[in-house]
């Protein structure tokens, strides 16, 4: 069964002669533990789509069921929990809380659900982001690919059915790109991920299994690659 099913999405703003469709009927299946990519050009749907599969947004239509629950049969209080218990998301610009160490940001979600700190699993976590040499530093102390890795860390520790990543390095250099990409693929392979990345660079799509491309709303394109 797959643990991300969207059926006939749409978005649209406005009404009658101003009305515009952001998003229109997209439909599609994630496998667990696929690592997907989502692409297109600026203004093609992408970061509507994003927001809706985050529980970020509500759709105008259709339908989003990740792990066997249909998300936007929530109200806002039951979406924010079950989007805190199963969706990890990572940000362009690491939305990290600045008076945190890394390790109490990673822990942020499972503290703001009120269940225990996991020293076990806070470990492994910084130890595969290569960050327990810097659990006592705050954001400020971290460069742009560490503060991304903490980020990446934040995802992760509450076990999400699925992992969704907006432009995950679109504010990093080069090297930090790299790095950023590895780890999330680390974190597919060994934790058996499943793994959405909404990303304009090529370079960081091609590393994925499956590349959506979408366009004026639509899917355009779904093409597995390995």
């Amino acid at each position: 069964m797959a643990i991300l099913q969207v059926d006939k999405l749409s978005k649209t703003y406005g009404k009658g002669d101003t009305i515009v469709t952001a998003l229109g009927g997209v439909s599609f299946n994630v496998e667990k533990g696929e690592f997907v990519a989502i692409v297109g050009a600026s203004g093609s749907g992408k970061s509507t789509l994003m927001h809706l599969l985050g529980g970020v947004d509500r759709p105008t239509s259709g339908s989003v069921v990740i792990d066997g629950k249909e998300i936007y049969k929530s109200n806002e209080s039951e979406l924010a929990i079950f989007r805190r218990r199963n969706i990890g998301i990572i940000y362009q610009f690491y939305n990290l809380i600045p008076t945190l160490t890394a390790e109490e940001n990673i822990m942020l979600p499972r503290l703001l659900d009120n269940r225990k700190p996991d020293a076990e699993k806070l470990k492994h976590i910084l130890e595969t982001i290569g960050l327990s040499d810097r659990a006592k530093h705050l954001p400020s102390e971290l460069s742009g690919g560490q503060q991304q890795r903490v980020s990446v860390g934040r995802a992760l520790i509450n076990d999400p059915a699925v992992i969704l990543a907006d432009e995950p390095t679109g504010n990093l250099d080069s090297k930090s790109s790299r790095e950023i990409v590895d780890l999330l693929k680390l974190s597919n392979k060994r934790f058996n991920q499943t793994l959405l990345i909404i990303t304009h660079d090529e370079n960081v799509a091609l590393q994925a299994q499956r590349v959506i491309t979408i366009g004026d709303g639509q899917i355009l394109r779904d093409e597995v690659l390995r």
